[in-house]
C-alpha cells in the first residue's frame, strides 16, 4: 500500500478544505500528484500537504493572510449564488448541469440567480428600440462584440431612470432589461422579449433547430461560476454603489482580457488549425514537445474534466451540424486525451459549437458573455444589497522609507 500519496477526500480532510481548493492548490504547484492505482483518480503528495499545514500553523499574520485569501482559486467573500464542485457548478444549490437539461432558458436562470422567487422580472416591460447613440454602433460593423457592447452601456445608462434605486423589484426588473440589451448588443440585434438564445442565433443568420437548444443549454451554463476575475471586478464596482450598468462594465472590460475572455478565442483558433492538419495528432504531440499550450483543454477546478464542456458537446453531437467536421473534432479530443490526458474545458467547448456551425470566434466570445451576464448582474445586486465596500489592504514589499514622518 502507498503511504507517501493521499486519496483527494483524505487530502482535502486533513487540510480542512474543499477538493476544489485542493485541485486550485496543485494546479499552482502547492501541491504534487500522480495517477492512483486505478488509472481514473489522483493521489496527491502527503508531504507536500503536512508542509502546508505546518506553514498554515505557523502563521502569517492578518495582512499576509488577507493576501493570500486573494490568490487564485481561494475563496474571498461569502455568497449565496454559486458553488463549484468536481462533478459540476450549483445555483442557489440548483445544479447547473440539471437546469441546461432541463431546458432551461437563461431568463429563467436569472430568475434563479438573482433570488426572484415567484416574480418575473422579465414580464414588466417590452424592451425599447436602441437610442440614436447607440444604434450608431451597431451601425459600424467592424467594432468587436465586447468593444461594442462596452461602448453602449454607458450611453443606455444616461437614460436609466432607476440607476441607483434601492427598492429590490425596481432593480431586479432593470437587471432583466439590461440583460436583454447586453445580449443583443453583443450580437448586434435589436433587443427583443424573444427567448435571448433565439436572439442571439437569428442574428447570426442561422436558422437550425439543434442551435437553439446548444446555445440555449451554452448560455446556462455559462451563467455563474463563483468568484472568476470578471465577477469579482463586477461586484468591486457595484460595492461602490456604481450603477448596474457600470458594473456590467467592469465585468466586460475585465472579460476581455487575453487571460479571460481570449481563451475561447485561443480554443477556436487551435480547432482550426488542427482541422487543417493531416494528421493532427503529429502536431499535438510536436506542440506538447515544445512545451506549447493546447488551448481549451484542461481546468485547475476540475480534475476529472470540465462537466460543462462534457455537457455541451454531448448536446453538440445530438444536433449534428456538420457530421465530418464533427468527427475531426472529437478525434483531436481523444488525441489530446491519449498524449497528456487532458480533457476539454467549457472554452474549448463554446469554439466547438461556433466552428461545427461556421462561425466566428467573436460568436464563441459572444455566447460566454451574455450568459455570465446574468451572473455578473446577481454578483452586482447581492453586493449592492450588502451594502458594503470591497476594500482590500495591501502588503508592502517595496523600498522602505528611510525615515517615517
Amino acid at each position: 500500500m502507498r503511504t507517501d500519496y493521499l486519496s483527494a477526500q483524505d487530502a482535502a480532510t486533513r487540510l480542512g478544505i474543499s477538493l476544489a481548493t485542493l485541485y486550485a492548490y496543485v494546479s499552482r504547484g502547492r501541491i504534487d500528484s500522480r495517477p492512483g492505482l486505478d488509472g481514473r483518480s489522483r493521489e496527491y503528495s502527503a508531504s507536500d500537504i503536512e508542509q502546508l499545514i505546518e506553514r498554515k500553523q505557523a502563521g502569517r499574520g492578518a495582512a499576509q493572510g488577507a493576501a493570500h485569501s486573494l490568490a487564485w482559486g481561494l475563496p474571498v467573500m461569502e455568497t449565496r449564488i454559486s458553488l463549484i464542485r468536481p462533478h459540476g457548478h450549483y445555483y442557489r444549490g440548483e445544479s447547473a448541469i440539471a437546469l441546461a437539461q432541463s431546458g432551461a432558458t437563461l431568463e429563467e436562470t436569472a430568475r434563479l440567480l438573482w433570488d426572484c422567487g415567484e416574480r418575473d422580472p422579465f414580464a414588466s416591460e417590452a424592451p425599447a428600440p436602441w437610442p440614436e447613440s447607440v444604434a450608431m454602433l451597431l451601425r459600424q460593423p467592424h467594432l468587436p462584440p465586447l468593444e461594442r457592447t462596452a461602448a453602449a452601456l454607458p450611453l443606455l445608462a444616461l437614460d436609466a431612470m432607476r440607476a441607483h434605486s434601492t427598492d429590490p423589484l425596481h432593480r431586479r426588473s432593470d437587471a432583466a432589461r439590461l440583460l436583454r440589451e447586453t445580449a443583443a448588443l453583443l450580437c448586434a440585434a435589436q433587443p427583443s422579449a424573444q427567448p435571448i438564445d433565439r436572439v442571439m442565433v437569428t442574428s447570426w443568420g442561422k436558422n437550425e433547430s439543434g442551435l437553439f437548444d446548444v446555445v440555449r443549454c451554452a448560455l446556462v451554463l455559462c451563467a455563474d461560476h463563483e468568484l472568476n476575475a470578471s465577477s469579482f471586478a463586477t461586484r468591486v464596482a457595484a460595492s461602490t454603489g456604481a450603477s448596474l450598468h457600470a458594473a456590467i462594465c467592469a465585468g466586460l472590460n475585465t472579460l476581455s482580457g487575453p487571460h479571460h475572455g481570449g481563451a475561447a478565442a485561443r480554443a477556436h483558433a487551435f480547432i482550426h488549425d488542427m482541422l487543417r492538419e493531416r494528421r493532427a495528432d503529429d502536431r499535438v504531440r510536436e506542440r506538447l514537445r515544445r512545451g506549447d499550450a493546447l488551448p481549451g483543454f484542461g481546468h485547475p477546478l476540475y480534475a476529472d474534466g470540465d462537466p460543462r464542456a462534457t455537457v455541451l458537446l454531448h448536446a453538440l453531437h445530438t444536433t449534428r451540424p456538420e457530421p465530418s467536421k464533427l468527427s475531426r473534432i472529437q478525434q483531436l479530443i481523444e488525441t489530446v486525451q491519449a498524449q497528456c490526458g487532458r480533457k476539454p474545458n467549457l472554452d474549448f467547448a463554446l469554439a466547438a459549437i461556433a466552428s461545427s456551425y461556421d462561425l466566428s470566434a467573436d460568436t464563441a466570445l459572444a455566447m460566454f458573455a451574455a450568459g455570465r451576464t446574468a451572473g455578473w448582474l446577481a454578483h452586482a445586486l447581492e453586493q449592492q444589497e450588502s451594502g458594503s465596500l470591497i476594500r482590500p489592504r495591501a502588503n508592502y514589499v517595496g523600498r522602505m522609507p528611510t525615515r517615517e514622518e
